[in-house]
């Protein structure tokens, strides 16, 4: 299946709940694969991501839930295996560091209002350009610009609080 990954992380950071995400993903390709004889383009993933958007949408409407909280199961893969030798692989330290640090990013990201969240993902998760963010979006090139600046904007301020909570002493 084509750009399940891109789907599903889409659906994901719009619903916010890894099984409603794989619904949304499920309903997305059945009805683009109804609609496949009416697609007319060259670049079949903005088409298929924005079904995937509007299917996810059409679930927050029908669920009417907004304010879910996102969790995630941030386990360390990387295992000591007693070796004296020095690993090309990162330490602990550093592993725990970037786990604290993307933690901290989902959850500002989570924390984003969803018309913000949804292009921030599109165009710096899932690598979209402004104008396939446009079509899957279904809103004017300038929308995009002017929601990922202020996205970005409001992404660092949270990132930020979030920063000054966890380390309410430092400089």
């Amino acid at each position: 299946m084509p750009h399940r990954d891109a789907a599903y992380n889409l659906a994901y950071w719009i619903v916010r709940n890894a099984d409603d995400a794989e619904d949304v993903v499920q309903d997305a390709y059945l009805r683009a694969f109804r609609a496949f004889g009416g697609f007319k383009g060259e670049a079949m993933r903005p088409w298929l991501l924005a079904i995937v958007r509007n299917a996810a949408y059409r679930l927050l409407l029908d669920r009417k839930r907004s304010n879910n909280v996102v969790s995630y199961d941030f386990t360390n893969a990387d295992a000591a295996d007693g070796s004296d030798f020095a690993s090309p692989d990162p330490t602990t330290e550093a592993v725990l560091i970037a786990e604290g640090d993307a933690r901290r990013l989902y959850a500002a990201l989570a924390q984003l209002p969803l018309a913000y969240r949804d292009v921030i993902v599109l165009r710096e998760m899932e690598n979209l350009s402004y104008v396939e963010i446009a079509e899957v979006a279904g809103i004017a090139m300038g929308t995009v610009m002017s929601r990922l600046s202020r996205g970005r904007a409001l992404l660092r301020k949270t990132i930020e609080r979030l920063n000054a909570e966890d380390e309410p002493d430092g400089v």
